[in-house]
């Protein structure tokens, strides 16, 4: 059972009636409310718990069209699902408009955690029913959630409404600050985050924590052109020291043939209670527990619809596969494919023995398994069969860092009727067809990436021998070639971020932070870069906010 249960509660914000007399004051005795469900300690934890499980839902559980924008759409992958015609981000053109439903719900989600981190840094004043020690700890976390929630807004629609107190009533006259101003706030907000949060070994796993607060504050100073303030904030992290790189093999499954990247992704080795000290923010989920039930289903969406694959024989169809098995991650449907870019690219020069790319976590070929093929035992890719299959959802290399490969729970497994498992003949276990999800802890952020903010701000800051150590640091863990001054530049750090951190940062935020999300997709996405027009580097402000806020105007972006 984890620590921290996410339990959630509505944070409604109800108005007092007041008048000269108290009796005519409403006291909400019989329904929840902020006047009575935010006085105690317990009451404020689940108050956070809300924030915490809300982060989470963004991430795992809303729809796929919403939460998988985050990725595709990018230079690290495409929509295979609507490859052969025009829809959803693969057609930016006519896609991303102000009616565009992700940017409607990726605004109301995070002005959700933003409202209800406001209720409770008001609430938090007026209670005295709490310590003073758990009233810092409690208002650094929301104004973690808070700053956390508009770095969001921030990147992906520029300036938006600063909302900072508790809203009694709705409000229709918002306006918006600048996307500087909004930069400045969470900066002032993780600044005092930062001053009120412990230390990262002092906390349960999966809680936010004074380190977490640096990293985020780092990438805001860079926003904000303030690169010694970033290189200070992120080497305040680097050289915590409960913090380091993982370069040695551990956890759960270190005696298995892999490597330390593969070590980083498997069942119950992301939290510090594993040994590792690199993670500074990690999801919390629990297999079966009702209180942990959004499941990250990142593998159904990026790893290839290989199930039903049939190859040619003797001028008949056969299935290549026996079905689903954890050794190829599970079932996928390719939703999401990585980009050639991704796939092939990024890995040539200085990056042919990367481990990243090695053959634990990528795999780029697989045997046939199914014994009534006569090509069973055969290589799928070595032997040429793959030439017989769709490339765009059945079949590219399978990515591994999501799926409990080799590790599934036993629920999961096809059974004989003996109750034996059903196995393939190279010891795979086959699967029922609901085996999509990840079913273990998965990384919001970890330490590899504060190397690459800090090396982010040296190279903007101009000193390219700094940024260029930061990133051979993440290099030599990698077992790649270092890189050389020379070659250091932005989009060299952007294929580095993508090397180390394929398929875990929210590519598409750091893009547009960036103001480099056009750029990359016209280079590297051959689908969505048909499309995407110089605007799209801001997303809309979502039409119906403009249409309901009718006592002031809020602006759309330019070209929209």
């Amino acid at each position: 059972m984890k620590t921290i249960k996410y339990i959630v509660l509505a944070l409604l914000a109800f108005g007092t009636f007041s008048g000269c007399d108290d009796f005519l004051e409403e006291k909400p005795l019989d329904f929840y409310s902020p006047e009575n469900s935010m006085i105690t300690n317990e009451h404020f934890q689940t108050s956070l718990n809300y924030l915490y499980n809300q982060s989470r839902k963004i991430i795992c559980n809303i729809d796929p069209d919403t939460r998988y924008t985050f990725y595709y759409a990018t230079d690290f992958a495409h929509n295979s699902t609507d490859y052969y015609k025009p829809a959803k981000l693969n057609d930016y053109a006519n896609t991303m408009v102000p009616t565009f439903g992700p940017a409607l719900t990726f605004w109301k989600e995070y002005y959700s955690i933003i409202t209800n981190a406001n209720v409770i840094l008001n609430r938090i004043e007026m209670t005295d029913k709490v310590d003073e020690a758990n009233k810092k700890v409690i208002r650094g976390e929301a104004l973690f959630f808070r700053g956390y929630a508009y770095r969001a807004l921030a990147h992906l629609y520029g300036g938006v409404p600063l909302v900072l107190e508790e809203i009694s009533e709705p409000r229709r006259d918002l306006t918006r600050a600048s996307r500087e101003e909004v930069y400045k706030q969470i900066k002032r907000d993780l600044e005092e985050a930062i001053g009120l949060l412990p230390n990262i070994e002092s906390v349960a796993d999966g809680k936010v924590n004074k380190q977490l607060a640096q990293h985020l504050l780092t990438e805001i100073n860079i926003c904000l052109k303030l690169y010694d303030e970033a290189i200070q904030t992120a080497t305040a992290v680097i050289n915590h020291p409960e913090l380091h790189l993982m370069t040695e093999r551990f956890g759960s499954r270190r005696t298995e043939e892999g490597d330390v990247y593969w070590d980083l992704f498997r069942l119950d080795n992301q939290n510090r209670t594993s040994g590792n000290k690199e993670a500074l923010w990690v999801i919390q989920y629990d297999y079966l527990n009702a209180g942990s039930s959004s499941h990250y289903n990142m593998p159904w969406t990026i790893i290839p619809f290989y199930q039903n694959i049939q190859i040619e024989e003797n001028g008949t169809k056969v299935n290549a596969f026996a079905g689903i098995t954890d050794g190829k991650g599970g079932r996928g449907v390719g939703w999401v494919q990585p980009t050639k870019h991704f796939f092939n690219e990024i890995w040539s020069k200085g990056s042919e023995n990367d481990i990243r790319n090695s053959q634990y976590n990528i795999i780029r070929d697989v045997r046939i398994d199914n014994p009534k093929s006569e090509n069973f035992g055969k290589w799928f890719v070595a032997d040429g069969f793959y030439t017989q299959a769709d490339s765009i959802r059945q079949w590219y290399p399978i990515i591994t860092k999501f799926s409990r490969v080799n590790n599934f729970p036993e629920e999961l497994w096809l059974k004989n009727s003996d109750g034996s498992p059903q196995m393939t003949a190279f010891g795979d276990h086959l699967m029922v067809n609901g085996a999509a999800n990840s079913y273990k802890d998965e990384y919001f952020f970890r330490l590899a990436e504060t190397y690459l903010l800090r090396a982010e701000a040296y190279l903007m800051k101009g000193d390219k021998g700094n940024a260029t150590n930061d990133i051979n640091v993440i290099r030599s863990r990698a077992h790649a070639e270092p890189a050389t001054e020379e070659e250091v530049d932005i989009d060299y750090l952007l294929d580095e971020r993508l090397r180390e951190l394929y398929g875990e940062e929210t590519r598409s935020l750091t893009l547009l932070r960036m103001g480099k999300l056009v750029d990359r997709v016209r280079k590297y996405n051959p689908i969505s870069g048909k499309s995407i027009q110089d605007h799209h580097n801001l997303w809309p402000i979502p039409f119906s906010e403009i249409e309901r806020n009718i006592y002031a105007t809020i602006e759309q972006n330019p070209g929209y």
